[in-house]
This record gives structure tokens, sequence and C-alpha cells, in this order.
């Protein structure tokens, strides 16, 4: 375990930096075509980050030890509290998303596609309250089923093959109870913009395919560039149709 794990320091960025170059180059999904990509989930790429990591969170690229910006400045601004909202995290990491849900009141379950994430996550949040599960967003319990007043996304979406964002989008709606809402933070692009990859930034188009997946917007933001998140980014609130 390193002992340097303030994200901030020049140490931690230093140790990023040479992770990224070295993920990438185990990354099959770099440079390929959008909805070509020989693993569309990329789990054998994720498993690697996790499994190579060596409990050093400088090597996992997403983990900053504590929640996305855009994610904790809205649960603050909740002014009807998140008390006993079932709310469910999808992709979460190391599980900072998931704590900070659960730290406003809400009644947490948080999954990832791989195992070691999991594992860590409980490590460092050995007494939360938080209900930490592995799984893939494609096959997940019959018991999930419109079972969540609250769904969070961060940064999964933009993760998946471009192809797989409908049906991502069509799961996600299914887990909403009615009245339920869906919470999409993403990194932004303009709709003729050329991306490569990973990850793949939405366009504005992924709000119509929600619309087709049943979802409505209710909140749309396109966020510039700021001190606290380096890139253009959707927060987007939709409510299941």
């Amino acid at each position: 375990m390193h002992t340097d794990e303030d994200p901030l320091s020049p140490e931690f960025e230093a140790r990023r930096a040479e992770a990224r170059k070295r993920l990438d180059s185990l990354d099959p999904a770099i440079n390929a075509p959008v909805d070509l990509t020989p693993d569309p989930l990329r789990r054998a790429w994720f498993e690697a980050v996790y499994a190579t990591a060596a409990g050093d969170p400088a090597q996992v690229p997403w983990a900053n030890l504590s929640p996305h910006p855009l994610t904790q400045n809205w649960v603050n601004g909740q002014l009807r509290g998140m008390e006993g909202l079932r709310t469910l995290d999808v992709g979460c990491g190391l599980g900072d998303n998931a704590e900070c849900f659960a730290a406003a009141g809400a009644k947490v379950t948080a999954f990832d596609l791989v195992p070691e994430a999991i594992a860590w996550a409980k490590r460092r949040f050995p007494d939360s309250t938080v209900d930490y599960q592995t799984g893939n967003l494609f096959e997940l319990p019959d018991v999930w089923h419109q079972a969540f007043d609250l769904i969070h996304e961060c940064y999964t979406l933009q993760a998946l093959d471009v192809s797989m964002v409908p049906k991502a989008l069509a799961q996600l709606a299914s887990l909403l109870a009615p009245g339920g809402k869906l919470f999409i933070i993403a990194r932004a692009r303009a709709e003729d913009e050329v991306i490569s990859g990973p990850p793949w930034p939405l366009p504005p188009s992924f709000l119509e395919v929600a619309r087709q997946a049943g979802l409505v917007p209710l909140m749309v933001e396109d966020i510039i560039a700021t001190s606290n998140v380096a890139r253009r980014h959707w927060r987007a609130l939709l409510a299941r149709a």
C-alpha cells in the first residue's frame, strides 16, 4: 500500500501518468472503430486495471478517493433530502460516490463489474451501510427490476462501446421504480465531433436515445471545463416516463 494517497500530490499524479501509459497499452479498444471494439463491455481490461493496481489507487484512472464533484454538488443541493431513497450506484469502483449518497441518508446499493473493485470498496469502508455487490449491468438480479427511486450513473455509459449505449439506457430505465430518476454524469462532445477512445464522450443525441428508452429529461446541464472538471460534461436528470 502506498502511503501517498493524495490525488493532488505530485507523487500521486506521476504514478497515475505512468499507469495511464501502461493501461493504454493493454486496452484493445484504444483507437479501434467506436462500434467495433472486440470486447464491448471491456471486461478483460477493467479486470486488468484492478489486478495490476497492487493496492495503489493511482493505478486506477478514475479513483480520485472522493465523490465526483458534479455528484457531490448535486447531492448537497437536494433541499428535500435523500433520506431512505432507494439508490443504485452503477459501476461504483472504489465506492466514493456510493458513500456520498449514503452519507446523505439514501439506502444505497452499489455494483461493479470487477470483483476486486467491490472488495477494495469494502476494505475502504468497512462500516458502510452501502450494499456492495459484483454485477454486470446487462445481467442484474430480477429483484432489481423497478426497484430503485434513483440511479446514479457516472462514467459508465462513456466507457462502453457506443453500440451498447441504447441497450444500457434501456436497462437502466427498467431498474427504475415508477417516478424514479436516472442521474447521469458523463463527458460531453458535439454531435459532429470526431472522437477516439475510450472513453467515448456522449453527443447531444444521447438524450433522444434515452427518450426511446422511456426516459424524459428533467434537467440537462452542458458544463464547460472548470477548475474541478477539466473537460466538458453533461449532468442530466431523467425520469422514467
